[in-house]
């Protein structure tokens, strides 16, 4: 064992060793079985490769061997005998909807393919040129989970399986590159940033394969794509003339000492202007907001991009903005950039609490639990814990749209969270500390004190993938509050969230409760009702013309693109406007940060261009309502006269029982 082996791997290193010779064993007694027989020794087989392949190695491994599986007839029998009548759609739906055998065979169908490709194997039923086209659509049509964002219905569906995935396609791609889907990628990127993410190093991820691609000898890429690509890694690598060919941040300090005025003015709006192009801050943007706070103050403003707004608050605060900048801006911190400027645009700071929760904040000492949320120790380098946490806040304080679970199943705490930083930001700043400090968050349900510590102690949290500071920080301490409120709810009989929601969001959330599922059968009760209430409470047209004040907690059922129950989701409802159609449309935040989500049966969530603001999603509100089970509202506020159209409701209702409701009874109204 090396010294950098750790005893963890260097156990699955082992494990893995065991497997492939107990794999090399079950091959070949399929090998010798007769074809009547080869369906019952496969199964062993695919048992092997299933625990063989999430292990360091593994992948690799059959890879060596899928030359002797195929020969010994792992596809005897099954839909992959024959490679030349696969589909790359079914193929993409098997990875991402399937989590027994048939996923291990599709997993091995595609190394059979790569193998073609790359000359291992021949067959005459299959071209290695097809092959290549093959993968090359499975991977264009995971592009979001070859670079690890997962949908809810690949949350669902996969579990445990995800990362498996995610190797496997990350694999294909090693071997075969991404020259044939890099159109999508690009788009793909640019829908992502259309929502102005926090998180955003999987979109870097994707931002360097397609500049490594471009900048390969036999690249071919149409010229729209190919300067939409541009402009993405220009505001990466080299947003402004003087960093245009990315030099590295101590050239390019040195270089700033040289510049005269209108150069520095150039390179302050050349960073502003890049920065609001796509949402994405280059490492060389702190460097030059870090050297304009000390040598040229007046341009901050402009390397910020801002607006009157921002201007007039930054001439407000000016001594806590530049602590801000001086302790959260950092290369590795780059992303923060844009926090603050948001964070400067949006007024919070008028909010007469947040000015002196932010000087606490800059001041706060981590505990170090917090630290270890952080993946981060106590040194001496910098940005130290406290200072990327900073960088979090500031980040949540400006987009609290752009807040995402990541790959977790914590949709309610990173609800929370995003509607705190609209609503109360003080409130979101208060519990920060209390997580990050104190390591204890204590809320209160009906009058009983829940402390987050004393809760975590009995169930430990699990890990969280792919978030921001802020929630990495708080969401295990959410979590733990939100799931005991459930327990405490136990044996009610009803939905817990009517209960859980306001105590746990906050003040606003309306008390009334319209829920269309009965929760002890699953039944769908008073559909018709259940549409004229949120027509009454949320239309502007049927209920006075009432906006909503504050954005309102609610639960969707998720459904994939054929229409199928996938499973419920927390969502919040923001606003309810007509489009620049004239379209009555549902705009909402969805804390998956999903690109795109196709619900099926038509019904296609937008995030742009249908009048969405940075981080919402939005449907048609007939298309919404279908796949509403719960929401809040406030019963005084609701239009009891609404005469919502029969037909309407007809079309809602028909939308719901051929989707997520196929198979659900109908009970009428209750009374």
């Amino acid at each position: 064992m090396t010294d950098s082996m750790t005893g963890d791997s260097a156990d699955q290193a082992a494990l893995a060793d065991r497997l492939i010779q107990r794999l090399d064993s079950a091959c070949a007694r399929l090998a010798a079985a007769s074809s009547f027989a080869k369906f019952t020794q496969s199964g062993s087989v695919i048992e092997l490769v299933r625990r063989l392949l999430p292990l360091p190695g593994g992948l690799e491994a059959l890879y060596e061997r899928i030359g002797d599986l195929d020969a010994a007839g792992i596809f005897s029998g099954s839909d992959w005998e024959s490679p030349e009548l696969l589909q790359p759609q079914m193929a993409s739906n098997t990875l991402r909807l399937s989590t027994d055998h048939t996923l291990i065979l599709e997993v091995l169908s595609e190394l059979r393919l790569l193998a073609y490709v790359e000359l291992r194997l021949t067959d005459d039923r299959m071209s290695p040129e097809q092959a290549r086209q093959f993968l090359a659509r499975v991977l264009a049509l995971n592009l979001t989970l070859l670079f690890g964002q997962l949908t809810e219905a690949d949350r669902v569906h996969l579990g445990r399986y995800a990362f498996m995935v995610q190797r496997h396609l990350q694999f294909i791609a090693e071997h075969i590159g991404i020259g044939d889907t890099i159109e999508e990628l690009i788009s793909e990127i640019w829908r992502i940033l259309a929502q102005r993410p926090i998180e955003v190093s999987h979109v870097k991820d994707m931002i360097t394969s397609v500049a490594v691609y471009l900048h390969s000898e036999d690249h071919s890429v149409p010229g729209a794509s190919a300067r939409g690509a541009e402009r993405l890694i220009s505001a990466l690598y080299g947003p402004t003339r003087g960093c245009q060919e990315d030099p590295g941040i101590d050239v390019y300090l040195e270089r700033l000492t040289g510049m005269d005025d209108q150069a520095l003015r150039n390179e302050a709006l050349g960073f502003g202007r890049a920065m609001h192009d796509t949402g994405l801050v280059s490492p060389y943007h702190p460097a030059f907001l870090r050297f304009a706070l000390d040598e040229r103050p007046d341009l901050i403003a402009g390397t910020l991009g801002l607006s009157s707004t921002g201007i007039e608050v930054l001439a407000c605060f000016p001594d806590l903005i530049n602590e801000l900048i001086r302790e959260a801006i950092w290369p590795e911190t780059a992303q923060a950039v844009y926090g603050l400027a948001a964070l400067l645009e949006r007024g919070v700071l008028f909010s007469s609490p947040v000015a002196p929760a932010l000087w606490r904040q800059v001041h706060l000492q981590l505990a170090p639990e917090a630290e270890q949320l952080l993946g981060m120790q106590s040194t001496n380098a910098q940005p130290a814990a406290r200072q990327v946490l900073l960088a979090g806040v500031i980040n949540v304080l400006g987009h609290p749209l752009g807040i995402g679970q990541g790959n977790n199943p914590t949709c309610q705490s990173a609800r929370a969270l995003s509607m705190w930083s609209t609503n109360v930001p003080d409130y979101l700043l208060q519990v920060v500390a209390w997580a990050a400090r104190d390591n204890e968050v204590v809320r209160h349900f009906e009058g009983q004190r829940l402390s987050s510590k004393e809760l975590l102690a009995l169930t430990p949290a699990m890990p969280l993938y792919d978030v921001d500071p802020v929630s990495a920080v708080t969401v295990p301490h959410l979590d733990a509050i939100y799931h005991e409120m459930g327990r405490l709810c136990a044996g009610r009989g009803e939905d817990p969230h009517r209960w859980i929601n306001p105590e746990f969001h906050g003040w606003w959330v309306g008390r009334g409760f319209a829920i269309l599922v009965d929760v002890a059968s699953g039944a769908l009760v008073d559909l018709p009702g259940f549409v004229r209430r949120f027509y009454a409470c949320y239309h502007p047209f049927y209920n006075g013309n009432n906006p909503v004040i504050h954005p309102q907690p609610a639960g969707i059922a998720v459904t994939d693109s054929s229409g199928n129950y996938v499973g419920w989701h927390a969502i919040a409802i923001e606003r309810v406007a007509l489009d620049p159609e004239g379209e009555m449309r549902v705009y909402f935040f969805n804390p998956n940060n999903d690109s795109t989500q196709d619900w099926g049966n038509g019904v296609r969530v937008a995030t742009e261009g249908s009048g969405e603001r940075y981080g919402e999603s939005s449907l048609p509100i007939e298309q919404f309502v279908s796949r509403l089970y719960i929401f809040h509202f406030d019963s005084r506020d609701e239009a009891h006269d609404a005469l919502v159209p029969p037909d309407t409701i007809a079309r809602i209702s028909d939308m719901v029982t051929t989707s997520w409701g196929a198979n659900r009874d109908l009970i009428p109204a209750l009374d």
